[in-house]
C-alpha cells in the first residue's frame, strides 16, 4: 500500500476544521460584544404588557439606572431566571424594565400573575421591533441602561445571585454615582 500526500490532504482538511470548531466551541457566548455598549438605548415606542391603550417609550429609561429584561411566557431560562428578578425588585436597588418578547399579551399576563411582576413597567414587544434593535438573540437578555439611557453592559442568560454580586450590581452602584 503507497501512500500519497494527495491522499492525506482529507485528513489535513478534517484536522483544520475539528481546531477551528474546537476553539469556536470554547468561547463564552455571553461575552459576546455588542455595538450597543455606550450608545444610546434604541428609539422604541411600545404598548404597555398591562393596558394596551398606554404606550411607553425611551423616557422611561432617563434620570435611572435602569436593568432592562427581555424575557417570554415560553423562555425556560426565564423561568429559572425569574426569582432572582423578584430578589431584585423586592430590595428595590435598581429599577427593571421588561420587554415580553414574542409572546402572546394572554400568555406574557398570565406567567406574571403565576410567577409574580417583578418589572416597574412591562413592554409588550410582540413582532420583535425593540429586539431587533437590540440585537436580541434569545432569551433572556438583559442590558444595564445609565441615567442618560446608554446602554452600558449586555448580559446573555439568566442572571444568578453570582452575576448580580459580581458583575451587575458593583456597574449599576458605579452607574448610580455618576453625573
Amino acid at each position: 500500500m503507497k501512500f500519497t500526500l494527495k491522499g492525506l490532504v482529507p485528513l489535513f482538511i478534517f484536522l483544520a476544521l475539528s481546531i477551528a470548531f474546537g476553539f469556536g466551541l470554547t468561547k463564552d457566548p455571553r461575552k459576546l460584544p455588542s455595538q450597543l455598549i455606550d450608545r444610546p438605548f434604541p428609539e422604541f415606542l411600545l404598548p404597555d404588557l398591562m393596558d394596551e391603550e398606554n404606550t411607553l417609550d425611551n423616557s422611561y429609561l432617563q434620570g435611572q439606572v435602569t436593568l432592562v429584561n427581555i424575557f417570554g411566557s415560553w423562555c425556560v431560562a426565564c423561568d429559572q431566571e425569574h426569582p432572582m428578578l423578584m430578589k431584585l425588585s423586592r430590595e428595590g436597588d435598581i429599577a427593571i424594565l421588561g420587554v415580553d418578547w414574542r409572546d402572546t399579551r394572554e400568555d406574557g399576563l398570565r406567567w406574571l400573575a403565576r410567577g409574580g411582576n417583578p418589572y416597574g413597567r412591562v413592554v409588550f414587544d410582540e413582532h420583535s421591533k425593540l429586539a431587533i434593535d437590540l440585537g436580541v438573540t434569545g432569551a433572556p437578555e438583559s442590558f444595564l441602561v445609565d441615567k442618560k439611557g446608554q446602554i452600558r453592559y449586555k448580559y446573555i442568560g439568566p442572571i444568578t445571585q453570582s452575576v448580580w454580586d459580581e458583575t451587575l450590581k458593583p456597574l449599576a452602584m458605579r452607574l448610580e454615582i455618576e453625573p
